[in-house]
């Protein structure tokens, strides 16, 4: 079972809209929603795929009950802990061109909640093949929290996958995480160096603690470096759609590709088949099951 962690995740809606005009009135002309965190997406996308999967977090208030009946509503298995404090909401505004975005802050999480979803986390790994920590921090989980995880999953002789940002990300590294899959912007941000080298910038990485370094970079595709080799995998071929849920993907079939012992060259091109299928399906968590069937043999070189 791959165990997915989402400590900040969200009720994503969407309201439609005919156009967007600052300062007036709109009418509503449909409404989406749907559990929201990168962890959840990677959930739903090896769920989809049929691996044994169980999503984890934190979770508030009636926002957070409505986030557990739609992962119920989709099958997929979960152990959340409850908070006092309410799961936020993310609300997107769309007019049939763009869309304008609006994120609540996440919820306080108090120190015993914190404790107790250490605890509860602890317990769940002696199940888990993989264990994937993804996303953003909320308010009260202190900036080590992942390191944290990581140390019990490492206990536990779990493999663990991050792929988060900032100084979770930064406090992680020290913790030896498996793989960390940041983009080129966080890996960017994290070194305070825009135009550092990419292939440098995975290497700093190991040399903070990472044991393999995925870095996706868009349209030009996924590059892995590990102390024994490194591998480019190219989308296989060029999708127009929505990019939100690609990273999700690619962190999802790391995590089966990690419990399966794929070799890195397989993996890395599943994983570029697999988030070039998600950019091609309409919301984040979801894919292209024909576009991924047919992909599935994405190129791949050693680099």
């Amino acid at each position: 079972m791959i165990l997915t962690v989402t400590l900040n995740p969200a009720l994503d809606l969407t309201y439609a809209v005919d156009a967007l005009v600052p300062h007036a009135t709109h009418r509503v002309t449909a409404v989406t929603e749907r559990p929201g965190g990168k962890g959840l997406n990677v959930a739903a996308v090896l769920h989809a795929l049929g691996e044994p999967v169980l999503a984890t977090g934190l979770l508030g208030g009636t926002t957070g009950g409505r986030v557990q009946d739609l992962l119920a509503a989709d099958d997929i298995p979960t152990s959340f802990r409850r908070i006092a404090a309410e799961t936020r909401r993310t609300v997107a505004v769309a007019d049939g061109v763009d869309a304008t975005g609006f994120w609540e802050p996440g919820p306080a999480v108090t120190a015993g909640e914190w404790r107790d979803f250490v605890a509860h986390f602890r317990g769940l790994l002696s199940g888990a093949s993989v264990a994937v920590l993804s996303g953003s921090l909320p308010p009260g989980v202190p900036s080590e929290g992942y390191a944290t995880l990581i140390a019990l999953a490492a206990d536990a002789r779990v493999p663990a996958v991050l792929d988060t940002s900032g100084d979770p990300l930064r406090l992680g590294l020290a913790a030896r995480p498996d793989v960390v899959k940041p983009n080129a912007a966080e890996l960017a941000a994290l070194h305070g160096d825009a135009g550092l080298d990419e292939r440098a910038g995975a290497d700093r990485l190991l040399e903070l603690g990472a044991r393999a370094v995925v870095l996706s970079r868009g349209e030009r595709g996924l590059l892995a470096v590990t102390p024994g080799g490194s591998w480019e995998a190219v989308p296989p071929a060029t999708v127009a759609g929505n990019p939100t849920g690609a990273g999700d993907a690619c962190v999802a079939a790391l995590a089966r590709g990690l419990a399966a012992r794929t070799p890195w060259d397989l993996l890395l091109a599943d994983a570029a088949a697999l988030s070039a299928a998600a950019v091609a399906a309409p919301a984040a968590g979801a894919f292209d099951a024909g576009a991924y069937r047919r992909w599935s043999n994405a190129e791949e070189t050693p680099c």
